[in-house]
């Protein structure tokens, strides 16, 4: 029945307008990264790592949250509209394949994103010239990426269970991307799950390593998927 559940939630994803996002979004914060660093490669001389920093001071804090809240808030839409909720829980369905259904088919979108991203850092990088080799590490960063993503994407999954508006999820995700400015700042950024995208991108200092240790980033990402996968889920038994 769960795997009859995550068929109807892919069926969503057809020719649907969040196709739209996924492309715009990732290019469009491309585009400006690539710019300011044209623009200013007599301080951006570290080739690949200069480049990484440009393209992720856009999308980590201001793209990826938008894009993130659009693809919960779109599967959780058509749920919320003509109460289609009646409809899905009289169905010999458990609540946690209702939720779980949900959670991995965004969590395929963003593994998705996180591909496309890599592809459009490799190729502006040779649209603007940098001849040495990609460091390996991009793989690695966008890999902690997508763990954090996954962490997000919990906490966004619950609030569009919880609120019925398309938009107001989003705004809040847009919110969480600017807030998490200050929490890495104050050296929180593990206690706040919008800041672990940008953490695991190594979006400040990616010539370094991870800014905490590779255990304690991805507990922290797990603690804030069960947490927020607990409250989704008991979002959807009280309806």
């Amino acid at each position: 029945m769960f795997f009859n559940v995550l068929k109807a939630e892919h069926i969503k994803l057809h020719k649907c307008p969040i196709w739209i996002a996924f492309f715009i979004i990732p290019c469009l914060s491309a585009i400006l990264g690539t710019f300011n660093y044209v623009n200013n490669t007599d301080v951006l001389s570290n080739g690949w790592y200069s480049l990484w920093t440009q393209h992720n001071l856009f999308f980590c804090y201001l793209c990826f949250p938008a894009l993130i809240g659009v693809y919960c808030s779109y599967i959780c839409r058509l749920e919320h509209m003509n109460s289609n909720w009646n409809t899905i829980l009289t169905a010999p369905i458990s609540f946690s394949s209702i939720y779980f259904s949900k959670f991995i088919t965004i969590i395929k979108m963003l593994l998705l994103t996180q591909i496309f991203v890599g592809i459009l850092f490799y190729v502006s990088g040779k649209v603007v010239g940098i001849t040495s080799p990609l460091p390996l590490k991009m793989f690695l960063w966008l890999l902690y990426g997508f763990f954090g993503g996954c962490a997000i994407a919990s906490v966004q999954l619950a609030l569009s269970l919880i609120i019925k508006s398309f938009a107001v999820p989003i705004g809040i995700s847009l919110l969480g991307g600017i807030i998490e400015i200050a929490f890495r700042a104050k050296g929180l950024g593990l206690f706040f799950p919008y800041a672990l995208f940008s953490i695991g991108m190594c979006a400040n200092n990616p010539d370094s390593n991870l800014e905490y240790s590779a255990i304690s980033f991805i507990i922290s990402c797990l603690l804030f998927v069960i947490i927020f996968s607990l409250i989704g889920i008991s979002k959807i038994r009280r309806r």
